[in-house]
């Protein structure tokens, strides 16, 4: 698969976006007090998960388990306004119907936030 150039970084924001946002809507785990390095990991589990969601392929049976057992105490955080602005939240929310979640009306991840 060729990637263009310079849009593997546009790619790289849009998946972590979708990322971000599958697990801003997972559980809570009350008294989780998971480290910053934990945290990375389990970004970084995603992402990996995930990367074909990027080229418009649907989420694959790990993608969406990765997506039910990550915390969103570890996404919402790095969730800000520039990359808020770049996150179609109606493919987010597909994302996340399509592995099975649901999404919350008027829930705030970060800075994202749906309707």
């Amino acid at each position: 698969m060729e990637v263009v150039k310079g849009s593997c970084s546009w790619a790289f924001v849009v998946l972590l976006g979708l990322m971000v946002v599958a697990v801003c809507q997972l559980r809570m785990v009350h008294g989780a007090d998971l480290s910053p390095s934990q945290c990375k990991e389990e970004r970084q589990l995603g992402i990996n998960a995930c990367k074909a969601v990027v080229f418009g392929q649907p989420a694959s049976p790990a993608c969406c388990q990765r997506i039910r057992v990550s915390h969103f105490e570890c996404a919402c955080p790095v969730f800000d306004a520039k990359l808020a602005a770049l996150i179609d939240v109606k493919k987010a929310t597909k994302l996340l119907t399509d592995c099975g979640r649901k999404v919350p009306r008027h829930f705030k991840c970060g800075s994202l936030y749906f309707p």
